[in-house]
């Protein structure tokens, strides 16, 4: 009975609740026609009606207050205007009296509350768009792994109201943009890579041979070159082992030490082992067991930092030796000979090359039978021939054995070269059957078998493998060389390039007997076909007198090439679908959710139709089904954003999944936000909260600092910016101007990762620089290490620190020869302080474009004069003093004494609170003192109207309160903030059709969007 009573006690207050709005409004109605109106037509519209139009206001359209309502962010301004006491001004033939002016002030504060509190969790208009072009480009980076930037030629987009690109207002779409669209996708098609085991992309285009081998070639070499084969890494780290009770780890291990240097624990165990052995007879063993037991103990070491560069300059000297040392086990390798055979026949080449690969664990001793074997020369001769002692062995590294010794020492030296070999792995080769030594061979062909006109690629890595690579590796290598195969067609082209070699500059195939087996033939690369010739070419090398390994390097050579050719036709084969599968599920994180079952059909549909009617290779039917899912609208547009039904609903959270990522990465989900929202628990405030934190700490938040914070700050196209005097300023070169950029975008991760408070952007000791910007500043940059930015904590002793005296901002405000306190007091006042200043009047005489030409008068004294003009006077009385205290910054934000026309530099100005500062540093106490509220009011603004992707609304307002409300003891910080935005319902929830339509219309958005 009480719950019936109270449901309709409920239902009696609803017919109230509306009534009072109704008054509420009606008195608004009231208000305005007796208070505001005969105001606004006395005191107003002379200036401000269709004609005059001043700042760019007319007024009189406004007749009630619903009018005033949809057009409420200019009644903001007159409030504004009217409370700073701005406008009307002072010379208007009929002064505003007080009372009068208090009765509009306070009718406008009382509809933009009344109207913020109905309009209260609204989540206002925003509209289904095409991505912006940062956010394609960011998406493209996400799905492929490279920056692209496939819209480079694009058009700029345009920004919203609120001032960024990222919203359904000014984000559409033309015929120009569609074909720039298609574009871009075929670009994005070029990097595609087909691999045995998926879909990849390559960092450039893959259309060509060359292409695909320089994609596959510099993968293996980079892996080659990331292992840890530096002999002097190995010989420290076994130094600590030795030392490890001395060093403060008596638990330490082998494992231990080799993880803590990032070397291979497996190899720094048989390095160990090999130290302990002493060797004997003066062996290269025994000289590298004695030269590391001399290496200085820890208590013989200085006490500095850097104590163990003794220690660390001894191991490198080892490695030295052991370079040296090995260079005398390597074997001399004679090619085969057979007559009519080329010595750059690919056989007798890769017969070589194996026998060199054999060995590079193996010694060889042909160097001590020579010594042997060679007659003494008269010592008078020796003496007298400065260079006899070339052919001698260099007894720095080891000294030559008696025979009693020889045993011992091939012992010794056969230990000595399985642990250390001849090369871990072969990168580069040159043409090694000319006889020309090999350091005076090509170098650059990266990976070559080394034939003779002809491209072919010869893996010899096997120390490498054996030695250092652990299981995992050893199948990433493996996968690397399948690769090189199977993308570029390694084999099928190297045979070729022997029928043409054959044919041409060997001549040995020129007989009608090898008529059939033709470089252009595709036939020839059967396995019949190969087969044949194999039969045929030995015959004749027989005939020709080959001997037993010539016979066998050439049974090998086809054996190998027709088995390596039809791996790659077989696995071509049995990977189609599956490059097919792999696409769809690119295309299920390109569109940022799951895929219907009828798309996924539809996808497979469209590739076979590709191959069937349109007889496109595997290949191009899956560049066309690339270009098919970037072109489609589910990754194109945010159609997230679309309004499906009728009223306000919550966000699905696939939905919020896309909603979060663009606003924190511009860019679509990763792969575990997506399991967040398909596990339906991303609406979870808890869930919700630990991915944000996540994703703030990801690299990829930069897309939040640029995009938001460029845009914001006005700094996004800064990379264009050429309106500095380069001739005076020759330091300003692209480095340093992209140095200028970067470090307001590296401030702002920093203040979103370390989670700092607002107050830091304008109120800080910190910056980053690099080498170029430090030097600017006259920050000293030491050269340690691989930093190429570095935080400065105390770069307020160098006039820098927080974004006031950044480099970036001064130089953009400034016209190229002379400084402008007019554009960076207005950028102050703009973008940080969020106060809207109309444009300055046509008749304004400019300034001069440089310092030096200002005569006798200073600019100080060309700004007061600008103050004397009544319509100038309000607006400079807000900006002159702001921008005054920056001209201890040159044009190119340089730190100055003396202006370009040699005046001596006063940054001292009198604020509108009255007190007189000086330098940035008064500027950050004003901000602090005076518009302390309207900063964070401002940055929590337009990183709202960022995040929601509109231009924000009136309902917005109480949100905005919210965001900023803090106690004086704690200082609001931007995580803060973002986490107070991705909680809220503006953000958490998406306008009906019919809300949508309606709420439009009231707020003066067209429907039409």
């Amino acid at each position: 009975m009480s719950k019936c009573w109270g449901i309709c006690f409920v239902l009696c207050l609803l017919p109230l609740k509306l009534t009072f709005a109704e008054a509420a409004a009606d008195g608004l109605q009231k208000r305005f026609a007796r208070d505001v109106l005969p105001v606004v037509k006395a005191h107003c519209v002379e200036c401000h009606d269709a004609e005059t139009e001043a700042a760019g206001l007319n007024l009189v359209p406004f007749s009630d207050t619903d009018s005033v309502v949809q057009s409420h962010s200019v009644w903001e301004e007159v409030l504004d205007q009217m409370e700073s006491g701005d406008m009307p001004p002072e010379d208007v033939s009929q002064p505003l009296v007080e009372n009068d002016r208090a009765k509009v002030v306070r009718w406008v504060k009382d509809m933009l509350q009344q109207e913020s509190a109905k309009q209260a969790g609204d989540p206002g208009p925003v509209y289904a768009r095409r991505l912006s072009n940062a956010e394609y480009d960011y998406s493209i980076r996400d799905l492929t792994g490279f920056d692209l930037r496939p819209t480079s030629t694009f058009p700029v987009d345009p920004a919203n109201e609120a001032g960024f690109d990222n919203s359904g207002e000014s984000l559409r779409m033309s015929p120009a943009l569609i074909k720039k669209g298609m574009d871009a996708a075929r670009m994005v098609a070029e990097h595609l890579v087909l691999t045995p085991a998926g879909i990849r992309f390559a960092p450039h285009p893959v259309a060509t041979d060359t292409d695909r081998d320089k994609y596959c070639v510099n993968r293996i070499v980079q892996f080659y070159k990331s292992q840890p084969t530096d002999y002097a890494d190995y010989f420290f780290a076994a130094w600590q082992f030795q030392y490890r009770k001395e060093l403060g780890k008596p638990e330490a291990t082998l494992e231990s030490i080799a993880a803590d240097n990032q070397i291979s624990e497996t190899y720094l165990a048989l390095v160990w082992e090999t130290l302990q052995q002493s060797g004997a007879n003066d062996s290269p063993l025994a000289r590298l067991h004695q030269m590391f037991s001399d290496l200085p103990a820890p208590a013989e070491l200085p006490t500095a930092d850097d104590s163990y560069q003794p220690v660390k300059i001894e191991c490198d000297a080892l490695a030295d030796y052991v370079e040296k040392a090995r260079k005398w086990f390597e074997p001399e390798i004679e090619g085969l000979k057979v007559t009519g055979v080329h010595s750059g026949s690919q056989a007798f080449v890769l017969w070589k090359n194996g026998q060199y690969a054999r060995h590079r664990r193996r010694p060889s001793f042909q160097f001590l039978n020579k010594q042997e074997n060679k007659p003494a020369k008269p010592e008078s001769e020796a003496k007298s021939d400065p260079k006899a002692e070339s052919d001698e062995l260099n007894v720095d590294e080891f000294s030559l054995p008696s025979k009693e010794q020889r045993k011992s020492f091939e012992a010794d030296c056969e230990r000595f070269c399985s642990t250390f070999p001849d090369a871990f792995y072969v990168s580069e080769r040159g043409r090694d059957y000319l006889g020309i030594p090999k350091e005076k061979q090509q170098k650059g062909r990266l990976l070559n078998a080394g034939f003779h006109s002809m491209m072919g690629y010869y893996r010899d890595d096997q120390p490498l493998v054996e030695l250092v690579l652990d299981a995992d590796e050893k199948q990433q290598l493996d996968r690397l060389w399948e690769e090189l195969d199977f993308i570029a067609s390694a084999p099928q082209r190297q045979f070729q390039g022997m029928l043409w070699f054959e044919r041409t500059d060997s001549g040995y195939m020129r007989d009608p007997e090898f008529d059939f087996a033709r470089p252009e033939d595709k036939a020839s690369l059967r396995a019949d076909s190969i087969a044949k010739l194999s039969d045929i070419y030995l015959h004749k090398a027989k005939a020709n007198g080959a001997g037993e390994i010539a016979v066998k390097a050439i049974e090998k050579y086809f054996d190998d090439i027709s088995a390596q050719i039809r791996w790659v036709e077989t696995t071509r084969s049995e990977t189609e679908s599956i490059h097919v599968e792999s696409m769809i599920q690119l295309a299920a994180q390109a569109f940022r959710r799951d895929l219907q079952p009828n798309e996924i059909d539809s996808f497979r549909s469209f590739y076979r139709d590709r191959r069937e009617t349109d007889h496109l290779s595997h290949e191009e039917a899956m560049q066309d089904l690339l270009v098919s899912i970037l072109m489609s609208p589910h990754f194109s547009y945010r159609v997230d954003l679309l309004c499906d039904s009728d009223n306000v609903r919550a966000l699905t959270d696939i939905e919020l999944a896309s909603r979060l990522s663009f606003f924190l990465w511009s860019s679509l989900p990763d792969e575990e936000l997506r399991q967040a929202a398909a596990s339906g628990k991303l609406h979870e405030p808890e869930v919700l909260l630990a991915q944000t934190r996540r994703m703030l700490q990801d690299p990829k938040v930069r897309g939040l600092a640029l995009e938001f914070g460029g845009n914001w700050l006005d700094i996004r196209r800064f990379e264009e910016h050429n309106s500095v005097d380069r001739e005076r300023f020759p330091e300003f070169n692209d480095s340093l101007r992209q140095a200028m950029l970067e470090e307001p975008i590296r401030f702002l991760i920093d203040m979103f990762q370390s989670d700092r408070p607002l107050e830091d952007l304008i109120d800080s000791s910190r910056t980053f620089v690099n080498q170029p910007l430090a030097q600017h500043y006259g920050i000293e940059f030491p050269q340690d290490g691989n930093a190429t930015w570095r935080e400065i904590d105390d770069a307020s002793a160098y006039g820098r620190g927080g974004l006031l005296p950044m480099s970036v901002f001064l130089t953009k405000n400034a016209p190229g020869l002379r400084t402008s306190p007019v554009k960076r007091g207005y950028w102050v006042i703009r973008r940080l302080l969020g106060e809207v200043v109309p444009p300055p009047p046509p008749d304004v005489p400019e300034l001069p474009a440089s310092e030096a030409d200002l005569g006798e008068q200073t600019l100080r004294e060309a700004l007061a004069m600008h103050r004397d003009h009544a319509a100038c006077a309000s607006c400079h009385q807000k900006i002159d003093s702001i921008g005054l205290v920056f001209e201890g910054f040159g044009p190119v934000g340089e730190r100055r004494m003396i202006d370009l026309g040699g005046r001596k530099i006063d940054d001292s100005a009198l604020f509108p609170d009255g007190i007189q500062r000086v330098g940035i540093a008064g500027l950050q106490e004003y901000l602090r003192a005076e518009r302390a509220d309207e900063f964070r009011r401002n940055v929590a603004s337009k990183l709202l109207a960022y995040a929601l992707g509109r231009t924000l609304i009136l309902g917005d307002q109480v949100l905005i309160q919210s965001l900023v409300e803090s106690d004086s003891e704690q200082p609001i910080h931007f995580r803060s903030l973002i986490e107070g935005i991705v909680t809220s319902d503006a953000f958490l929830t998406k306008r009906g059709r019919t809300n949508q339509h309606d709420r439009s219309i009231a707020s003066g958005d067209s429907d039409e969007r």
